[in-house]
């Protein structure tokens, strides 16, 4: 995987991030699921960036389907996190994504309450909007929300590992 996509791709999901915890919002609903132009793509262990997000800022994913995600029941990045967060941070303040909006997704796999997990996603999407922010994206870019497990599909730790993750698209 090419370094400086994966950095241009970080410093674009941290710049939503950070807009989006400007004053975190609490809801008491999931928010509804974005439209996507595509299929979200997988950009690290624990993120999934939005295809039109990886052409602006010209990210070169792999494919880490099989790859963990966040771990059960945590909401700390993984190392290998930080170098995606890193470009998507620079394509958002600096790159062709320079001024535009991010949404932050958070997710749980479907075990435990889903009061707890629509909390659990929500602190997975604000971690990542953390690291943006102190990666230079204006908090005003960024807005996190939870999915909880409402879309989750693993049966099994495999299904359970692809279901805890940040899904980054641009924001309408």
């Amino acid at each position: 995987m090419n370094v400086r996509a994966v950095v241009v791709s970080c410093a674009l999901a941290l710049g939503s991030l950070i807009a989006a915890c400007g004053g975190e919002k609490a809801t008491s609903k999931p928010a509804a699921e974005p439209k996507l132009t595509s299929a979200p793509l997988p950009a690290s262990p624990s993120l999934n960036v939005s295809e039109d997000i990886a052409k602006a800022c010209k990210l070169h994913l792999n494919d880490v389907a099989s790859a963990p995600k966040f771990d059960f029941d945590k909401s700390e990045l993984l190392p290998a996190d930080h170098d995606v967060l890193a470009k998507i941070a620079e394509c958002l303040t600096t790159g062709p994504l320079k001024g535009q909006s991010i949404r932050l997704i958070g997710r749980a796999d479907p075990r435990g309450e889903a009061q707890y997990n629509m909390a659990l996603g929500a602190r997975r999407a604000s971690s990542v909007a953390d690291y943006l922010a102190r990666l230079g994206v204006d908090k005003k870019q960024v807005e996190t929300t939870s999915r909880g497990e409402l879309d989750a599909v693993g049966t099994d730790e495999a299904g359970w590992q692809t279901d805890r993750r940040v899904d980054i698209v641009l924001a309408n």
